[in-house]
């Protein structure tokens, strides 16, 4: 570590005399990551058969951020080991530290900017776009974002485009394992009021997706549009936290052709009973299909965080199972106790069923209760620990598999220790 610093410092140093006596403009900032996280999985993701075995495993990610900041430009470079523990031999000669971000943006003055390279890509509660930092890898995208901000308004202009190589002539057949789509275009605008306490969001995304063959270099493209709002109202009297809600309609194709006219709804208020407790309630309504008719109905949430909604362990997130789509309904119920500035712990429950009617089902899919602690053990760590239980109903055996008469839980430790390393100004 003394290495890196004196090279970092080498590196710095000219641009630091030149500095001397004038403006301190430019920051240069690095910080690590190390996250495991140990997990018991007796039916996450999927419902487990009888007789099948729960699994058990430590995940981890290891990444190391470096950031340049001066008033005019922003950089920032960012690489990560991710994997589990004991897939690497112990002697490795195959690395694989990957850049994880990378990318540069411009300041143009009078409140335009752009970025461009790899990165996140974060939108309000990050329900159709988000970083998914539950993930040991996250999520990224490789884009150009074109942007304005000024007083109570943003306007952001992202796009990409996609291939899997260089070809000296012709197409490239996209296929599954790199970014999962084509194209993208996608226009998101913010307006934050004062009076009343009221953010309202706009988001517009043209989505290319292409099939193909790759033998023939033949592909598809289809184009699949969501557009939608999503607002936060803070009450300026009581003890209301605020009040979220959410439209979405999708329209287009999807990846297999078929006519897509489908939308989801969400909202969810919070009530602070004191200092230490608070409650909450909400509903989110995704739409299905049934089978029935030349429309494909079911909601896709896209690139989202999904692992924030429709329940910790994770049943929900993936729209179809062997074909079966049939959308979701999630009521649910919180409770959220802060022991002291260190601990905090909530307790939330969900009651799911199917949107659309399925044939001989029954639309309720059984509840899931979800527990979680985190504790703030010193600066720069953090543990947080987690148990959930899913009682599932028939239909969920129809919905996603399993057997619903068996005991279904998953439980995780996870401890979080990224401290920022280095800040130099000149």
């Amino acid at each position: 570590m003394k290495t890196v610093y004196l090279a970092l410092g080498l590196l710095l140093l000219p641009g630091m005399l030149w500095a001397q006596g004038s403006k301190k403009e430019n920051e240069f900032t690095m910080s690590m990551q190390i996250r495991p996280r140990a997990e018991y999985r007796n039916g996450a993701q999927l419902p487990r058969f009888e007789g099948d075995k729960a699994a058990s495993f430590i995940n981890n990610r290891a990444r190391l951020s470096m950031e340049y900041k001066r008033s005019d430009l922003s950089m920032k470079i960012s690489a990560q080991h991710v994997g589990v523990w004991g897939q690497d031999p112990q002697i490795d000669t195959n690395g694989r530290f990957i850049m994880n971000e990378a990318w540069a943006k411009l300041n143009f003055g009078a409140g335009f900017f752009a970025q461009l390279g790899r990165q996140t890509l974060s939108y309000d509660d990050e329900r159709i776009l988000g970083g998914l930092d539950w993930n040991v890898a996250g999520r990224y995208h490789d884009a150009l974002k074109l942007g304005y901000a000024k007083n109570a308004h943003q306007l952001h202009f992202i796009l990409a485009f996609n291939q899997n190589k260089e070809k000296a002539k012709g197409g490239t057949y996209y296929y599954d394992g790199a970014q999962p789509y084509k194209n993208m275009q996608t226009l998101w605008y913010h307006y934050a009021a004062q009076t009343p306490n009221l953010d309202v969001s706009l988001l517009f995304m043209n989505l290319g997706l292409e099939t193909g063959d790759a033998e023939t270099e033949t592909s598809h493209t289809r184009y699949l549009q969501t557009f939608g709002t999503y607002v936060t109202y803070q009450p300026e009297s009581g003890n209301w936290l605020p009040v979220q809600a959410a439209f979405y309609y999708q329209t287009g194709k999807n990846k297999n052709a078929q006519s897509v006219s489908a939308f989801m709804v969400s909202v969810k208020a919070a009530y602070a009973i004191d200092k230490q407790w608070s409650v909450s309630l909400g509903y989110d309504y995704l739409s299905g299909s049934d089978g029935k008719g030349d429309k494909f109905k079911a909601f896709d949430p896209l690139y989202g965080t999904h692992h924030k909604f429709y329940g910790a362990m994770d049943y929900f997130y993936a729209s179809a199972w062997q074909g079966v789509a049939p959308g979701l309904q999630d009521a649910q119920l919180g409770v959220n106790f802060k022991t002291s500035k260190q601990v905090s712990m909530q307790l939330n429950y969900h009651y799911f069923a199917t949107a659309a009617k399925l044939d001989d089902v029954k639309k309720g899919l059984g509840s899931e209760m979800d527990y979680q602690l985190d504790w703030n053990v010193m600066k720069d760590v953090k543990l947080s620990a987690g148990y959930s239980i899913m009682r599932g109903a028939k239909s969920m055996d129809v919905v996603k598999g399993g057997d619903h008469k068996r005991w279904q839980d998953w439980g995780w430790v996870s401890v979080n220790i990224n401290p920022r390393i280095l800040f130099v100004k000149w």
